[in-house]
């Protein structure tokens, strides 16, 4: 397994700030760059900028989308009707924030990248042209950049006795530093409608991780992760089935 930031993400100009990543080393200190970041240049001036568009359809019953606390939405940027934004967040230019998206607090989504409806984003860091699709979670987690998490898909970001998470590389077990640490998903990597990744999972670039599939630990670059699974056939009884 490797803990370095290169591995994982060769984009860095698909970044939305630049100079961001210029001193880290490992994957999640992006995350907690997220957080000084955003306090520092949005909370601290309480900036609450909006400079996209926002498509609440023509109905008039239609909710409009709701903002609390900071947030800056760059230019071209939609955000549709029902969608919910709990800052501090950042939000690139040309992103697309689907109906009922919520967005919360400590996340950066980069341009070009996609919310689909109902998804849950969750102190996460999305490189630009990431999407993630309907019915989604994502929190305390990275997206490289065009990374994919399908419908469904789901980061598990704490531990049942709720400890301190870690990850394993050969024999060496490292703490992430932290209690909620969900997914670091390398470049152009995918993930398959209704998985499910273990908290700390470590996904190398270009790897597919097919439907249903629940991932854990590290994943190297460019590999499909299948699991075997065999259907069972058996008669129904015609005397149980309801009319």
């Amino acid at each position: 397994m490797s803990f370095d930031i290169h591995y994982y993400f060769r984009k860095p100009e698909k970044f939305p700030i630049p100079g961001f990543l210029a001193e880290l080393r490992e994957p999640r200190e992006i995350l907690e760059l997220a957080v000084t970041f955003l306090e520092n240049s949005l909370v601290r001036h309480d900036i609450r900028e909006n400079h996209g568009t926002i498509r609440a359809g023509s109905g008039g019953d239609t909710a409009m989308p709701v903002f609390h606390n900071s947030y800056y939405v760059d230019s071209g940027t939609v955000i549709y009707n029902g969608a919910t934004i709990i800052g501090p967040v950042y939000i690139g230019k040309d992103a697309e924030i689907m109906p009922g998206a919520l967005i919360r607090p400590y996340t950066i989504v980069g341009d070009g990248c996609s919310v689909g409806h109902g998804s849950e984003v969750k102190h996460t860091v999305m490189f630009g042209g990431a999407k993630i699709a309907s019915l989604a979670f994502a929190g305390d987690s990275v997206l490289g950049a065009s990374a994919r998490l399908g419908s469904g898909a789901i980061t598990a970001n704490r531990r049942f006795d709720q400890s301190e998470i870690t990850a394993r590389a050969g024999e060496e077990t490292r703490s992430l530093g932290a209690d909620k640490f969900g997914l670091i998903l390398g470049d152009s990597s995918r993930l398959g409608a209704n998985c499910v990744t273990q908290p700390g999972t470590h996904i190398g670039p270009g790897a597919w991780i097919f439907p249903g599939v629940a991932a854990r630990g590290f994943i190297p670059e460019n590999t499909r992760v299948t699991e075997d699974r065999t259907l069972k056939f058996s008669p129904n009884d015609p005397a149980e089935l309801r009319p």
